[in-house]
């Protein structure tokens, strides 16, 4: 399914951008992902005390990528 370049929404026929502007949501997407890496490096930190570093950077990318598929499910529908 195509993309809106402006707000990153579906392109469907009766498409229209929110109103709010293009740096709030990319502001959004960025906080989600950010806040999602850090949940995901911590839980592999807090179950393994003395995680490798390459755990802890696989662990962060599955909750960031966790994260953004939530929001996107969750968020708004135009």
């Amino acid at each position: 399914m195509a993309t809106c370049p402006r707000c990153f929404g579906a392109l469907t026929e009766h498409h229209k951008c929110p109103r709010s502007s293009i740096l709030s949501a990319i502001t959004d997407a960025l906080s989600t992902v950010c806040i999602g890496g850090l949940i995901g490096g911590v839980v592999a930190i807090i179950i393994n005390e003395q995680a490798p570093t390459a755990l802890v950077l696989a662990a962060a990318a599955l909750g960031a990528v966790l994260a953004s598929a939530v929001r996107q499910a969750v968020g708004r529908r135009p």
